[in-house]
């Protein structure tokens, strides 16, 4: 695997991980306050900690827009992320939530095969498949389940993750990684701010700590996210968004005292080993045609 790749896998790693944790303080906000406002609030807080380090060093000419009309599409697109991730975490528990959720690595992959033209052979498929089953297991989806607006909420946000995954791929080759940031969250949190405008609520003293760390993980994650799609093509890190099954876990366990079934771990055990096929067939395939084309030449035997 090029290192490159190696780069894009540790910073979504690194995306998911800290996400997790804004997540978790998204869903004690939304039983305050509507999902539309907490999404404003968030881009709102997350505004400053990209902006403000750049235009104290001098380096405000990065949060330059060069594609205005994409930075507002993916500001839409983050609206969409937001609110239906929102009402998701707001009427289920995290792991179940990120259970849903995780349908996005597979539409990311149909869609960089279709858009980008992204080399996505039948292991990969497979691969993918084969985790999206466990993650479906986890869930146990019934006519049932999948009518209520938590679940409705999931797969919504994971459609348009997977939209805005493939945009970030385009956006990257021209922007700067605080511009795409920057512009999206901007549109995202005046859109939001501008529908739940006639039901916002005051904002309490004692929630103020939360929407700094909200500001704080919230920007860290979006700017590692967006290195990740810079370094390495989305077909390959989209599996890695897997690991936030494991972080939901944690923490619904740490914060809110609940402890996964085992339908839930044994589907994990699933995602996890589809990821590290993954891995393990990219490296295969980085090694294996070098020591074909030795042979070829005679240097070694076929």
């Amino acid at each position: 695997m090029s290192a490159r790749s190696l780069r894009g896998i540790a910073y979504m790693l690194a995306a998911v991980a800290v996400f997790a944790c804004m997540d978790a303080l998204l869903k004690a906000l939304t039983a305050h306050y509507p999902p539309l406002q907490v999404a404003a609030l968030r881009g709102a807080a997350s505004l400053p900690f990209i902006a403000l380090p750049l235009l104290v060093a001098g380096r405000g000419r990065e949060l330059l827009a060069h594609r205005p009309g994409m930075h507002l599409l993916r500001g839409l697109l983050m609206v969409v992320i937001m609110v239906g991730f929102l009402y998701a975490v707001r009427a289920l528990s995290l792991a179940d939530a990120y259970a849903i959720f995780l349908s996005a690595p597979l539409i990311v992959t149909a869609l960089a095969a279709l858009v980008l033209r992204e080399a996505v052979g039948w292991h990969r498929w497979l691969a993918i498949a084969v985790g999206l089953t466990g993650a479906l297991a986890m869930l146990r989806p019934s006519a049932s389940s999948l009518v209520t607006l938590g679940a409705i909420g999931a797969f919504v946000s994971a459609f348009a993750y997977a939209c805005n995954a493939i945009l970030l791929r385009v956006l990257t080759r021209t922007e700067s990684t605080a511009s795409v940031a920057l512009w999206s969250l901007l549109v995202m949190t005046l859109v939001c701010a501008a529908l739940v405008a006639g039901d916002w609520r005051a904002v309490q003293p004692a929630h103020l700590g939360f929407l700094a760390a909200v500001g704080l993980t919230g920007a860290v994650a979006q700017l590692c996210l967006i290195e990740a799609f810079r370094a390495a093509p989305a077909s390959v890190i989209a599996p890695f968004e897997y690991t936030a099954l494991f972080w939901g876990i944690t923490i619904d366990w740490v914060v809110w005292s609940a402890w996964p079934s085992l339908r839930v771990l044994v589907g994990g055990a699933i995602v996890v080993g589809s990821g590290l096929y993954i891995i393990w067939r990219e490296r295969r395939l980085e090694i294996t045609p070098p020591i074909a084309a030795r042979a070829a030449e005679g240097n070694v035997p076929p």
